[in-house]
C-alpha cells in the first residue's frame, strides 16, 4: 500500500503542461527537499538517480514535452545493462484524457543490444507478450514523463515516443548558489528543473557547500 500511495504521489506531482514543441527536459520531484534525486542529460544520455530509500517521497524524470493531444501508439527507452531495470521503475507515466498509465520496464520482455544495453520497447503486442500485466494507454496525451522513483541509478537514451526520438532541451544548470534562484532564475534551469523558488534554494543547500559553490559533479 505505501508502495502504490507513493506512485501515485509522485505521478500526479510530475503531470505538468507540456510546451508546443517537442523536447525532453529533466527534474526532479523532491517535495521533503531532501536533496536524493538527480536529473542530468549527458552525452545523448538522461541519467537519473535517487539516493535515498525507496519509500522516501520523491522521484528523478524526465519530462516529455509537446505531445499533448496525440493518441499514445507507441514508446521505448534504452538502459545501459539490465540491472537498472527495478520492478517498475524506470517506466513512463503515461496520463491521457482516459487516466493514468504506468508502463514499467518489467512490463514487458526486453531486448538485450550487442553493446550490452537493454531496450524496453512498449505497444499493444509487446504489453500482451509480456503477459498483459499493464493497460495500453488509450485517450489522448495530456503528460508524459519516463522516470524512476526506486533507490538507485538509471542511465537511459533513446527515449522514444511514437516512434519520434525525443531529444534534450539545452542544458541549464544546476544552480551554483541561491542568488541564482532568485528574482525568477529558477525558472531558468532545467537540469534539474523547479516547481518555485524555495526548491531551488533547497537544492543548493543539499548540493553545496554552505550554498555558495557548487561541489557536485553530475555522472
Amino acid at each position: 500500500m505505501k508502495k502504490l500511495i507513493l506512485i501515485g504521489a509522485c505521478a500526479i506531482a510530475l503531470t505538468v503542461a507540456s510546451t508546443a514543441a517537442a523536447a525532453l527536459v529533466p527534474g526532479i520531484y523532491d517535495p521533503g527537499n531532501t536533496g536524493c534525486p538527480t536529473a542530468t542529460f549527458s552525452n545523448g544520455v538522461l541519467h537519473l538517480g535517487k539516493n535515498c530509500p525507496t519509500p522516501t517521497n520523491a522521484a528523478a524524470f524526465g519530462d516529455i514535452t509537446g505531445l499533448t493531444g496525440q493518441t499514445f501508439t507507441s514508446g521505448s527507452f534504452t538502459l545501459a545493462n539490465a540491472a537498472q531495470c527495478q520492478g517498475g521503475s524506470p517506466r513512463f507515466n503515461v496520463t491521457t484524457t482516459t487516466k493514468l498509465y504506468f508502463l514499467g520496464c518489467n512490463n514487458v520482455i526486453p531486448t538485450t543490444n550487442a553493446d550490452g544495453t537493454v531496450t524496453y520497447t512498449f505497444t499493444p503486442a509487446t504489453i500482451a507478450a509480456g503477459g498483459n500485466q499493464v493497460e495500453f494507454p488509450t485517450g489522448t496525451i495530456t503528460s508524459i514523463d519516463v522516470l524512476i522513483d526506486v533507490q538507485g541509478t538509471a542511465d537511459i537514451s533513446n527515449i522514444t515516443v511514437n516512434g519520434t526520438l525525443e531529444v534534450p532541451t539545452p542544458v541549464v544548470g544546476p544552480p551554483a548558489s541561491k542568488a541564482a534562484c532568485k528574482h525568477g532564475g529558477w525558472k531558468t534551469f532545467n537540469s534539474p528543473s523547479f516547481k518555485n523558488q524555495g526548491q531551488c534554494v533547497s537544492y543548493v543547500e543539499h548540493h553545496t557547500h554552505h550554498g555558495k559553490s557548487h561541489t557536485q559533479n553530475p555522472k
